[in-house]
């Protein structure tokens, strides 16, 4: 075992600069561009615009295929992914016990969860699409980690090299034939003829 050395929690950090989209500005321009709600205020669509988030990643959670965003903007889904060849340091532990100790997640047979955005779906294709990217907030992340150990073999397998749209066409092109046979197999009568 090789030891661990204790970061130095005194040393000077890197702090990127943050911002929001819901600033002023943005209520503002919201406002002109749809005067029927000019007469709620800034607190009541920030919470509504949180409460429409928080149903989105839960839909997205609880189903296997993902959800797509609203007017077409793309996919959001959560994949298994094989655990990366680095080591996985668990700092609290390794502090605790003076030595590098790693988290192997045996609750999921090694694989990770990871959130993926994909606008690469045939049905929706729009112009300078590679310039969209997608960041999950805090509390998506956290619900992601709190329930993926539960049915991690739920999700979608993604190798780490392939490609995002072709893996999830193929996923959801396999749902439609299993559920096309199903239907098959329900309605068939053998002595029908």
């Amino acid at each position: 075992m090789k030891e661990f050395n204790k970061p130095d929690v005194k040393a000077s950090r890197y702090r990127p600069e943050v911002s929001t989209i819901l600033n002023k500005e943005f209520f503002e321009n919201f406002k002109k561009t749809h005067p029927k709600y000019k007469n709620l205020d800034d607190k009541m669509l920030r919470k509504v615009i949180k409460r429409f988030n928080q149903v989105l990643y839960q839909k997205v959670i609880d189903t296997r295929d993902g959800v797509q965003l609203p007017e077409q903007i793309g996919w959001l889904f959560i994949g298994t992914c094989q655990q990366s060849k680095k080591d996985n340091i668990d700092y609290a532990k390794s502090k605790k016990y003076g030595v590098k100790v790693t988290n192997n997640n045996w609750d999921t047979d090694g694989k990770l969860a990871k959130i993926f955005f994909t606008n690469y779906a045939p049905k929706h294709k729009m112009k300078n699409r590679e310039f969209w990217g997608f960041t999950a907030c805090r509390e998506f992340k956290r619900a992601v980690s709190r329930s993926y150990p539960e049915n991690w073999n739920m999700y979608l397998q993604v190798l780490s090299k392939a490609k995002i749209d072709k893996v999830y066409n193929s996923a959801v092109y396999k749902d439609y034939l299993n559920k096309v046979s199903n239907n098959a197999l329900k309605s068939y009568n053998e002595f029908d003829i």
